[in-house]
């Protein structure tokens, strides 16, 4: 082979693939310029939403490699480069690793939409998938909770975004109920007030809403009232347990008897 046939051979290549080459040259770097583009825009976006720090960077970096992938096959294809047994074998491959993973990659999808639509955040006492505690960490597969005596609750993202769940930390005021007995024969008016009383002399709860006390109930063995008040959320259980507290004493005081179960036995003779 002489010297004029390999530059043949060469300019018949050139010609053929030069400007396939160029064109895929071409898009590879407008395609690179754009997905640049479109990932400062999903920065901005995710922090107008104020998403969290580590589920961004995850977020841009997942998205940037994906638009990558498929840039580099459009690229490979423009060359001439068969891709479609590479894209059988890929999506293959993909089907197999999400049908082993499927538990774990219901978490991360859980995780996923828990930091980006955020039911709640750390520091909230939420109750959820039996269980109730302050949250302490939310990751991408589990969520993190702290009970009141100090223990460690892991619970994955899968159920946490898929089923029910009670947020007690949303709202900044909170209502607390209260049942309060008195026996038979005793001064239900007197004890209403006592009781109207106590919740004006505590600072607090709220005056508005205005307190709620009514007889709910003509129990087997006493009278039953129900108290309602409304306290700030971080005042909660100090002002249950406190009031459960002052009116037991302000009933011995006034002499009015908090009941206990009764039961009258009959007996006959026979004689």
């Amino acid at each position: 082979m002489n010297t004029e046939e390999i530059l043949s051979q060469i300019l018949s290549i050139g010609i053929e693939y030069g400007p396939k080459l160029l064109g895929a040259i071409i898009v590879w770097l407008i395609g690179s310029w754009l997905i640049k583009l479109f990932i400062k825009a999903i920065g901005k976006m995710l922090e107008t939403k104020k998403t969290d720090a580590s589920l961004k960077t995850f977020l841009k970096s997942f998205v940037s490699i994906l638009l990558k992938v498929l840039l580099v096959i459009s690229v490979m294809g423009m060359i001439g480069i068969e891709m479609t047994s590479f894209i059988a074998i890929l999506g293959a491959a993909g089907l197999a690793v999400g049908m082993a993973l499927s538990g774990t990659l219901q978490n991360f999808a859980g995780g996923v939409m828990l930091l980006i639509f955020k039911p709640y955040k750390v520091g909230d006492y939420i109750e959820a998938q039996g269980y109730a505690g302050t949250v302490s960490e939310i990751q991408i597969f589990n969520t993190l909770l702290k009970t009141p005596d100090n223990k460690t609750i892991i619970i994955p993202n899968g159920g946490l975004s898929t089923s029910s769940m009670i947020n007690y930390s949303t709202e900044d005021k909170r209502r607390v109920d209260w049942t309060f007995a008195i026996a038979y024969g005793d001064n239900a008016t007197k004890a209403e007030q006592l009781m109207k009383n106590m919740c004006d002399e505590d600072s607090r709860i709220l005056k508005n809403p205005e307190v709620f006390i009514a007889l709910s109930e003509l129990g087997n063995n006493s009278i039953n009232f129900v108290v309602r008040a409304w306290v700030q959320a971080s005042d909660y259980w100090a002002v249950y347990f406190d009031m459960n507290k002052k009116i037991y004493e302000a009933f011995n005081k006034e002499g009015l008897n908090i009941p206990f179960p009764q039961m009258d036995v009959h007996i006959h003779n026979k004689a």
